[in-house]
């Protein structure tokens, strides 16, 4: 055995924003993540899953600050992406099947939100095994 630590999971994801009241409107009421507490004029921090995503204004150096894309699973991913145009957020792409395992279909969508970071909507669609 090594003295080495492996990496146990995602504690917390950083996502650059512009607007932190708009982008605490878009996360809260768009996505329907929960809103744990927020530190303005710059934080605010939300539940997703095990992971707690952080909304920061531009702090530093803006090479830091790039982002890469989210995917946020959802258990109907055609129900979501309809809730969403209501909500009035574009969709990327509509909801369509990127691959398909062999005991589910991934379906993958892709939206932006306030400060046009890029987000994946995915669902893992389970099959049913014909009998």
């Amino acid at each position: 055995m090594s003295d080495k630590q492996d990496v146990q999971g995602i504690g917390q994801i950083a996502i650059a924003i512009t607007n932190l009241n708009q982008a605490v409107d878009f996360y809260q009421n768009k996505l329907g993540l929960t809103l744990l507490f927020d530190v303005p004029p710059n934080l605010a921090f939300f539940q997703c899953g095990d992971i707690r995503l952080m909304l920061t204004t531009l702090q530093g150096d803006p090479n830091d600050h790039h982002t890469s894309v989210i995917y946020y699973k959802v258990a109907d991913i055609k129900s979501f992406c309809d809730d969403l145009k209501t909500a009035n957020v574009s969709l990327v792409r509509e909801a369509q099947l990127a691959a398909t395992m062999p005991d589910h279909e991934l379906w993958m969508a892709f939206i932006r939100d306030p400060d046009n970071n890029l987000i994946g909507i995915m669902s893992e669609v389970p099959i049913n095994p014909a009998h």
